[in-house]
């Protein structure tokens, strides 16, 4: 069985020619995550995502999202991937869109964000022992410059505005950052509509009909 097909398990569907695609927990790249950390891995998306492009049987992808963070490198990765599809994409985020689920959001052709949704943005972080610090602050700054290009570049929101809302300081109690509701979301031009799965199915076939 090829990867593409062994990603069946993930909990994607086919249903209608809308492929179902799930991004949950945090996305793991290659630094393996502890195994009590629900997790999305990378390397199974990515063969997923190039098998449903080429699939005549697929007419829309919808990607279902609720993230916690995760590996920034892989994360865009996906999130290049999804922006460059030619089939009709959807992004619903459900729970929290934190950290990387912001880009993986946008990249979707069409986002929306259910009402009791959530997305957390913040300044890129690092954990553990840091060696050389000019090096790695430049090295962070080199990462949060790659998250923001790519999320105005996909989206509504002006770089000034997601820059003030990733480095406030009194938005979160222990951190720099902002969270929004799914409203405030979709008022920073960050998310395109508020809604639900009926919403974002309806959008997708409409897309693909058209």
């Amino acid at each position: 069985m090829s990867e593409a097909q062994s990603t069946q398990d993930l909990g994607t569907a086919r249903a209608g020619g809308i492929q179902c695609v799930t991004v949950i927990g945090q996305v793991e790249g290659h630094q393996l995550l502890p195994d009590d950390v629900k997790t999305t891995k990378y390397e199974h998306i990515m063969p997923l995502l190039a098998a449903i492009e080429e699939s005549p049987e697929v007419r829309g992808v919808l990607f279902l999202l609720n993230t916690v963070g995760g590996d920034v490198d892989a994360g865009l990765g996906l999130a290049e991937l999804i922006a460059g599809m030619t089939k009709p994409t959807a992004s619903l985020i459900l729970g929290g869109g934190h950290s990387i689920g912001v880009p993986l959001a946008v990249a979707a052709r069409r986002s929306f964000i259910a009402p009791s949704a959530a997305v957390t943005l913040h300044p890129v972080r690092l954990n553990g022992l840091v060696i050389g610090a000019p090096q790695t602050y430049r090295y962070l700054s080199q990462i949060q410059e790659r998250i923001v290009g790519f999320v105005t570049a996909h989206s509504k929101v002006s770089r000034e505005t997601l820059l003030r809302a990733m480095l406030a300081k009194d938005a979160l109690a222990t951190d720099l950052g902002t969270v929004l509701t799914g409203q405030e979301a979709v008022n920073y031009g960050l998310i395109d509509s508020l809604g639900s799965l009926k919403d974002a199915l309806r959008w997708l076939h409409q897309a693909a009909e058209g």
